[in-house]
């Protein structure tokens, strides 16, 4: 019997054979057997024979002080949010860069706390896009994902591990630049346990315990049991290289960022605070909003709230939103930066259609926006009610030029009408000018405000002249404020590159002096002129004149400024005049009194 099976046995030649026509048949050419399936020999290996791993080194310089700005110029408001990210969040990546580059022999810290942030704030404030903002600005690998779509460990759901996994996945596969990224996990508050529960509950209580560990230190494995992928990779790898390598990320400089509304928690603040007033000479709270009150939070509070004491220990720095006023919201509205005007404005470009926005519209906005008590997210349901009609009819007129103003809120049919009959009158032409130098003033004044971070950032002199071209630049395109910055600083460089090409040309060293270059931006940015053009007529009006001055004074280098360039040859002829009176002979006073 036993003959008789192994003389019927199919060879492993034979079973890849049916199992690979099984498969072409169950599913086409899209799946197929690697052939042949051979195992290498497993490898033992030293220690002392592994090659060292590579260390991955963070650049990162960044002061606190230098995020804050680069935040100001995107968020409203939250001063104080903003200094508790920035400057723990800078503290931590240039501490892991100090460590790094240190010469001498650190100790390995026992106990080591990590400034893993909890962000508190009522919904619309701005959270999310903060951290969004800042893994862009520093550069690291950045993952988010929702508190209420994970579950513990081993049970039916996600696994809070999968984020660590997603953010080597971010680094292109680089495990050791992963471990220095962040893990940013919405909704915290969602995970609180309910107070009225009995029993496990995987989905929050779970989902704390879980965390524990990623959020203070821990090995992940990024080989995952049930994920097919994974399994095959790691067959792969060791059929070619006979080695079973352990791929772990470790989470010691992984900085975890959580955030909340909490909007329950201003109730179980304000118990305890009542409490504390009790006695004599004890103070009587005043009553106060549910989310100003936030600030008051303690750790306490957020273990009434639901959380283990041991998750909240692990959150040590606490960054509170306050609620966005009526003001906020019109202040985020003119925002050159703010994704919904711009947003809109592309939507409008669209169907070839320029709007513009003025400030008695924006207001209307706001207190719709208001109105609806959910913070920035408002600003958005109340910008697309308002434009709908507009956006719906106005591609199909011939209309180019969009006046947005509050009449789109107080009389929305009969501003319609208007434009559905004069899609080209004078009246439109005349406030949609108005609007434009509106805007125009506006970019400007926030130009002037953020000047200085700017000019340090990008070594570029931001004068009145340029700040306007990048206004201009920005009203033509649907860019934020630093990329029409980035526009100027090229259209500067290409100016300054003409004195190389002059000299090159002519053998002349020519220096245009800051008016020059401004007027020459402007008319490559405002008027649309080419850069080849302004080169080969400042290359015809000085050429020549030029190198008649230089054999006249014999000296090789030549100022120009703005009034040269309107006028060449007014500027020769006074350059002429100079030389020639500085080559004759003085005359004596003798000689005068004796003609």
């Amino acid at each position: 019997m036993e003959n008789h099976s192994e003389k019927n046995a199919p060879s492993p030649t034979q079973i890849e054979k049916e199992i690979s026509d099984f498969l072409s048949k169950r599913f086409g050419e899209n799946v197929k057997i690697i052939s042949p399936f051979t195992l290498a020999k497993e490898v033992e290996t030293d220690a002392a024979e592994k090659p060292a791993k590579r260390k991955a080194k963070i650049d990162f310089d960044l002061r606190p002080e230098e995020l804050i700005a680069y935040l100001d110029q995107y968020i409203i408001k939250q001063d104080y949010a903003k200094a508790v990210l920035a400057t723990k969040i800078c503290t931590h990546f240039n501490r892991i860069k100090h460590l790094q580059d240190s010469t001498e022999n650190s100790f390995e810290m026992v106990g080591n706390i990590k400034s893993n942030v909890l962000m508190i704030g009522p919904t619309g404030v701005g959270k999310t896009y903060m951290v969004k903002l800042i893994a862009k600005k520093i550069g690291v690998p950045f993952v988010k994902g929702d508190a209420t779509k994970f579950s513990e460990t081993g049970y039916v759901g996600g696994d809070v591990e999968d984020l660590v996994r997603d953010l080597v996945r971010e680094a292109d596969d680089d495990i050791e630049l992963a471990q220095y990224g962040i893990i940013y996990v919405d909704e915290i508050d969602k995970i609180a346990s309910s107070r009225n529960i009995i029993g496990a509950d995987v989905s929050r209580t779970g989902v704390q315990r879980a965390l524990l560990k990623p959020m203070e230190e821990t090995d992940v494995d990024l080989k995952v049991p049930h994920d097919p992928v994974s399994m095959m990779q790691e067959i792969e790898r060791f059929r070619k290289t006979g080695k079973r390598e352990k791929a772990v990320v470790n989470t010691k400089n992984i900085l975890f960022i959580m955030s909340g509304a909490f909007a329950d928690m201003a109730d179980i603040i304000s118990k305890r605070l009542a409490d504390q007033v009790i006695g004599f000479g004890a103070k009587i709270a005043k009553p106060q909003d549910k989310s100003d009150i936030l600030k008051y939070a303690k750790s306490e509070d957020l273990i009434s709230y639901g959380f283990e004491s041991e998750f909240v220990g692990r959150l040590p720095v606490r960054a509170i939103f306050e609620r966005l006023t009526e003001k906020d919201l019109f202040d985020i509205l003119k925002n050159p930066n703010n994704p919904v005007m711009l947003g809109k404005r592309l939507d409008f470009a669209a169907y070839g259609i320029d709007i513009k926005m003025d400030d008695s519209l924006l207001r209307k906005l706001a207190a719709s926006a208001y109105e609806e008590n959910t913070g920035a997210r408002g600003l958005v349901n109340a910008v697309e009610s308002a434009m709908l009609p507009f956006e719906k009819k106005l591609p199909s007129t011939g209309l180019r030029q969009f006046p947005a103003t509050s009449r789109i809120v107080e009389d929305p049919q009969g501003y319609l009408r208007e434009l559905l009959t004069h899609p080209s009158g004078e009246e439109q032409a005349i406030t949609f000018a108005r609007i434009a130098e509106e805007n125009q003033a506006a970019v400007m004044d926030y130009l002037v405000l953020n000047r200085d971070n700017w000019s340090a950032k990008y070594r570029f002199t931001f004068t009145p002249s340029r700040m306007k071209s990048i206004a201009v630049y920005y009203a033509k395109h649907i860019i934020d404020i630093e990329t029409a910055i980035k526009k100027i600083k090229t259209c500067y460089e290409a100016v300054k590159n003409i004195e190389l090409q002059f000299y090159k040309q002519h053998d002349i060293n020519i220096v245009l002096e800051e008016d020059a270059v401004d007027y020459i931006i402007a008319q490559l940015v405002e008027d649309g002129v080419p850069i080849d053009d302004i080169w080969a007529k400042l290359s015809s009006d000085f050429g020549n004149g030029a190198k008649l001055l230089v054999e006249k004074t014999g000296k090789n280098r030549l100022f120009i400024n703005k009034a040269a360039l309107l006028d060449p040859e007014e500027t020769f002829k006074r350059l002429f005049r100079q030389a020639l009176s500085a080559t004759l002979p003085e005359t004596k006073e003798s000689d005068c009194k004796e003609a």
